[in-house]
């Protein structure tokens, strides 16, 4: 799928993040898992995938023809960031043929000191076709990756970095200051619980809006229930 027809099957859709992490109730060592979530989200009108790990990735672009956000999770001794840190994890993305490749677009260096302005201008000169996504939590962030050649910002860091820790609600102040501000287009993710946040994230400005826990991750739905409960009680 060429940069064209993919930002035109995301405009304005939803992004179903269909990951598990070891430790979580869903992973499965032999996959097979977040497939069965793809095709549950294709069937009810997802627009794209997001999804973490090749085997992941490789398995949810054979159940499904809708375009893939790959990122690969791996933490690094010392460095901050973990969503697609190094140029192994990137090729190791290109190579399974992800349609948007996403890192950590934050204002920290990685393991071989380079910035995320950096960072992207590697990539570029070596996958110079490869659409790209920043995931960041500050205006200045989402800026600094634009500038660099970014072709998507998303706000999916924002209440996970020093700089917005205790952000823990939908920021739609923030999607709207991107909307105004970068030249990239602008992805909505992070606390987005109901549909009609989603709904209000498009309104701000937000060119597409991915999902992940309060659709794929049953253990986080069942305990905002159960939390809701407590109160009555």
């Amino acid at each position: 799928m060429n940069k064209e027809a993919v930002f035109d099957q995301i405009k304005h859709g939803l992004i179903v993040s269909c990951q598990a992490l070891t430790h979580e109730p869903m992973y499965s060592p032999n996959g097979g898992v977040m497939p069965l979530f793809a095709k549950a989200a294709a069937m009810s009108g997802a627009v794209g995938i997001r999804a973490n790990t090749v085997r992941d990735i490789t398995e949810i672009k054979q159940a499904v023809d809708l375009p893939v956000i790959g990122i690969i999770k791996k933490d690094y001794p010392g460095v901050v960031q973990y969503i697609t840190v190094t140029m192994d994890e990137v090729d190791a993305l290109v190579g399974c043929g992800v349609d948007i490749l996403a890192f950590d677009g934050t204002n920290n260096a990685r393991p071989d000191g380079k910035y995320p302005a950096d960072f992207i201008r590697a990539i570029k000169e070596k996958y110079p076709e490869q659409l790209l996504m920043a995931d960041i939590a500050t205006v200045e962030e989402a800026k600094a990756c634009s500038d660099a050649g970014c072709d998507f910002v998303g706000t999916t860091l924002c209440g996970y970095t020093p700089d917005t820790k205790g952000l823990d609600e939908l920021n739609l102040d923030l999607i709207r200051k991107l909307s105004e501000t970068v030249s990239c287009k602008v992805i909505a993710e992070g606390h987005v619980h109901y549909p009609e946040q989603a709904k209000k994230c498009l309104e701000a400005g937000a060119f597409a809006v991915v999902v992940g826990g309060a659709i794929t991750r049953p253990a986080e739905i069942t305990a905002r229930f159960v939390s809701a409960i407590k109160e009555f009680k």
